[in-house]
């Protein structure tokens, strides 16, 4: 892995770009959306995520997104992106950008088991506010994966299924994402709060430990307003 003055540079020049793309001028929760940007970018740190991860949330919304429309770039020009914050850390940031959330989530995780169970109804978070059965051997409460994840692509419109890594990485990136809207804006939470930790409970499998715990203490019944 290159040195930490290798991302350190790549941060700061990300950083250069989000500004010069007008990011400290566009109004987002808590703030500017390159605010916001900043702190997805440490709450990953504080999870212990790679650095390319890191710099993927610091990015995460140059193309828009399924629930945020503004682009800084489009996505014909990611060759600009990449040269910036490295190839690896700019395909985490154009997987993120190009999910359909409603196509794309219902099966995010279902090749990974987890320990809890849920009833909630399918949920897909909005970034900003607008107006099955087990098998045989499974543990009580253990969810056994039927179907493949199928992730559509809004951009191009192809159906794949993605490895498990990029969709770890996809999820940890949404928790932080969503977790710092729900930080920042308790009225966001109180709308959202049920149907994001009900989200997050059936991905757990992809979350790392910390990600899931701050989920809890974030999103839970006994979560404090900020």
């Amino acid at each position: 892995m290159p040195p930490p003055e290798h991302f350190a540079r790549r941060e700061a020049r990300a950083l250069a770009l989000l500004r010069e793309r007008g990011a400290g001028r566009l109004d987002h929760p808590g703030g500017t959306l390159l605010a916001h940007l900043e702190r997805v970018h440490a709450r990953l740190g504080v999870w212990g995520a790679r650095p390319a991860l890191r710099l993927a949330g610091l990015c995460h919304a140059f193309y828009g997104t399924d629930g945020f429309a503004t682009a800084l770039l489009p996505v014909g020009r990611r060759a600009e992106l990449a040269a910036v914050i490295g190839a690896e850390a700019e395909e985490i940031v154009y997987f993120y950008a190009s999910c359909d959330r409603a196509a794309s989530y219902p099966t995010l995780a279902a090749d990974v088991a987890t320990d809890v169970a849920t009833d909630a109804p399918s949920y897909v978070p909005p970034d900003v506010p607008s107006g099955r059965s087990r098998g045989a051997g499974a543990a009580d409460g253990e969810a056994v994966p039927s179907v493949a994840p199928a992730f559509r692509d809004r951009f191009t419109g192809h159906v794949h299924c993605p490895d498990r890594q990029s969709r770890r990485d996809f999820a940890e990136l949404t928790a932080a994402n969503e977790l710092d809207l729900a930080r920042i804006d308790p009225a966001f939470r109180a709308a959202h709060g049920p149907g994001l930790l009900a989200l997050f409970t059936r991905v757990r499998g992809l979350l790392t430990e910390p990600a899931w715990q701050d989920c809890r203490a974030v999103l839970g019944e006994g979560a404090s307003a900020p």
